[in-house]
């Protein structure tokens, strides 16, 4: 049970690159989460019906669902992340199922009672020059923290771990490519932190309540760039440095087709990611330190795990 409300904790998006190991997470603390799922006849992963996970079907962005699975539930973890689809023309749309999805759990969560809601955003600084999907991010941060609970929100930059989108970019183009050539953005200063530590500081919200009503940057050690992150995975890796070429003009739509050329991340997806190097991502402030205490993963242990738990791709073989 939660500690702080001792009523049910629920997780959406438990399925997605956070969620599903936030549910582990969970279980390894006693705690067996409710989640609300889409499919018809879901198949939990191996472990969760024996902990207890309990499944709810509803989708967010249509409202189905939300009162049965906010029923007796203190705490939520929001982690609905659409990123896009297979090609560029859905991006915005996507932008705008994300408002949607924010609206329609923020209208539910008053009258179920929900006491405090949990938010993982993106990191960037808020301005004219935010990338649009940085600022739908922090868009639904705000709307969660509209509402009758207590919102936490945390704002992470690049997350490194298998299977996030972020990491797969970076693994597919340094292992494939000897030779890159790469706009701008590859210079911009960026935070990356290992997904387990992501993971610690949502798992530790349920034992600091001072962190409900609060939002927090969090990012690893180190302050790196795109291109020092490419270096870096080499040398994580044991391979040789990649040469890297920066021109001017590649523009973010162009990068992402490259990047859906030679990745698995399909451009819909690329582009926005993309897009979103031109911010400086960098923490601000290290508040959330006084609150939850973790030791810090290095970037290139956080590399070394990730590929560690790669089933097939680039680089699996030998490391």
């Amino acid at each position: 049970m939660d500690k702080i409300t001792e009523k049910k904790t629920l997780v959406l998006g438990a399925t997605g690159f956070i969620g599903s190991r936030l549910v582990s997470a969970l279980i390894k603390r006693g705690i067996a989460p409710r989640i609300l799922v889409r499919e018809d006849g879901f198949i939990m992963p191996d472990g969760w019906s024996d902990a207890g996970v309990e499944a709810v079907r509803g989708d967010v962005v249509k409202g189905d669902g939300l009162a049965a699975a906010l029923d007796g539930v203190g705490t939520a973890f929001y982690l609905i992340h659409s990123m896009g689809g297979r090609n560029l023309s859905r991006s915005r749309e996507f932008i705008s199922m994300d408002r949607t999805a924010a609206e329609n759990f923020i209208t539910a969560a008053g009258p179920a009672g929900l006491d405090r809601v949990i938010y993982l955003g993106g990191l960037g600084e808020v301005g004219k020059g935010l990338s649009e999907h940085l600022a739908s991010r922090a868009e639904v941060a705000d709307i969660l923290s509209s509402g009758r609970p207590n919102a936490t929100i945390f704002r992470a930059a690049v997350i490194i771990g298998a299977g996030g989108a972020s990491f797969e970019m970076l693994r597919y183009l340094v292992e494939r490519l000897p030779v890159m050539v790469c706009p701008r953005w590859i210079n911009t200063r960026i935070q990356p932190v290992a997904v387990d530590d992501v993971v610690a500081y949502l798992v530790g919200c349920l034992d600091n309540p001072a962190t409900a009503g609060q939002r927090f940057d969090i990012g690893g050690p180190e302050i790196l760039t795109y291109r020092k992150m490419m270096d870096g995975y080499t040398t994580a890796r044991g391979i040789m440095k990649r040469k890297i070429i920066t021109v001017p003009l590649l523009t973010p739509a162009l990068s992402a087709y490259w990047v859906d050329l030679v990745t698995p991340v399909p451009s819909g997806i690329a582009h926005p990611l993309i897009e979103g190097m031109k911010n400086e991502v960098v923490c601000r402030d290290n508040r959330i330190d006084e609150y939850i205490k973790i030791s810090k993963t290095p970037f290139m242990e956080a590399v070394k795990r990730a590929v560690r738990e790669e089933k097939s791709g680039p680089g699996v073989r030998g490391f």
